[in-house]
């Protein structure tokens, strides 16, 4: 097994702060998905590096999770809206529009805002990519997980 191999699986870390557990699922370099259990996989590890930085963040260190990869397997669009969302810094908050607008979409397009709203609420990856800091839109993450991120982050 080479170094890539070794960091690939399921990743489990049980936070008390959002009481449950944080899933990361990691191939070779890049995240998959996270997700948030009330127990963890049968089969997750408990050491990874990026749990470390979850760890730190949820205990209030600024984290962007800027420079995580992560494997965005939806549709160009999707792509596209959840890409431009993770530029959306620690503690700051927008709108689907804005969304919109920083995934250089047309913001008064009721369509583009729709989708805008679907790609969050599939979003693969919700912390990494930051749907907890649209105001109007869903998080993929469940709604007290959500609501503990924005708590965190002062949303």
């Amino acid at each position: 097994m080479d170094d890539a191999d070794a960091d690939e699986g399921v990743f489990s870390y049980e936070s008390s702060y959002l009481e449950c557990f944080i899933e990361l699922g990691v191939a070779g370099s890049h995240i998959l998905s996270v997700d948030f259990p009330d127990a963890p996989t049968a089969t997750a590890d408990a050491e990874h590096p990026l749990l470390d930085r979850v760890e730190a963040y949820l205990e209030g260190e600024t984290e962007e999770f800027a420079d995580v990869e992560i494997a965005l397997s939806a549709a160009t669009a999707d792509h596209d809206i959840l890409e431009a969302l993770r530029d959306v810094p620690y503690g700051e908050e927008v709108n689907c529009e804005e969304v919109a607008q920083l995934a250089a979409m047309d913001p008064s397009d009721q369509a583009v805002l729709q989708r805008v709203r679907e790609a969050l609420a599939e979003n693969p990856t919700p912390l990494l990519v930051p749907d907890h800091r649209v105001r109007d839109g869903p998080s993929a993450a469940p709604p007290a997980v959500e609501q503990r991120l924005r708590s965190l982050e002062g949303l």
